[in-house]
């Protein structure tokens, strides 16, 4: 799908970038968004392809209240960001993705990411689109390459599950915008908090579609994915 034919529904489509966690598994001195990889910190990489795609109406950053005036200076005054809107997030992930979603002008579509996925390719984030666009609630995902056993409570094996039908849920996340509004709000009303936003639209009753995503998409988390990551950026410079 190119990014014409996106552009060309004229349809208002926002992004919403999650940056507010603080990173305990990574054990460093500063957030994982603010590890640099290959010289340039991860969120740059982030916001740079969605800046790239010329998709967006607005990209809406959202980081830690801590965090809020070390981003301001180190990423959008530095790297001069004109198009991109800093909000304060909340406790939780699901509080800064809603804080976010309150700050969007209007909009038809939301897409939504974690800002330590930074090597998202852009056709990933347009195929996602366009399999919101037809049916309302979409995201990345991969399938399962490996065995997956259950076990039980003294972790003997129970049984092997079949993988076939099991994908690896990524981000973006892609919503029409009175879907994912109505999610989050029903989950504030039952108390519900979900391991991401694809889940809430689940709990509406509503189908989400799978879309093939990358395997280079990883979500930087320990040190290892650092070091991996680079590696994939020095493997294809033109991905910077």
């Amino acid at each position: 799908m190119t990014n014409d034919k996106i552009q060309s529904s004229k349809l208002k489509i926002s992004a919403i970038i999650v940056a507010a966690g603080v990173g305990n598994r990574m054990k460093a001195s500063k957030p994982k968004q603010f590890l640099t990889i290959a010289g340039q910190p991860v969120l740059w990489y982030t916001l740079q392809r969605f800046i790239k795609t010329g998709i967006f109406r607005e990209i809406v950053l959202v980081v830690g209240r801590n965090s809020f005036d070390y981003t301001q200076n180190a990423i959008i005054r530095k790297y001069k960001l004109q198009r991109v809107k800093l909000v304060a997030g909340g406790q939780e992930r699901q509080d800064s993705v809603y804080q976010g979603l309150l700050s969007l002008q209007f909009c038809d579509y939301v897409v939504i990411h974690d800002g330590v996925r930074c090597l998202v390719a852009a056709q990933v984030i347009k195929d996602t689109i366009k399999a919101a666009q037809q049916y309302g609630a979409a995201t990345a995902a991969v399938p399962l390459p490996d065995t997956i056993k259950e076990s039980s409570a003294r972790q003997l094996v129970k049984k092997t599950i079949d993988r076939s039908k099991l994908w690896r849920i990524q981000t973006p996340q892609v919503f029409r915008y009175e879907i994912i509004m109505k999610a989050f709000e029903k989950a504030y009303q039952t108390g519900f908090y979900g391991t991401d936003d694809a889940m809430l639209v689940e709990k509406l009753g509503k189908k989400v579609k799978l879309v093939m995503g990358n395997y280079d998409n990883l979500k930087i988390t320990t040190p290892t994915d650092l070091l991996v990551a680079e590696q994939i950026i020095r493997r294809n410079p033109k991905s910077k």
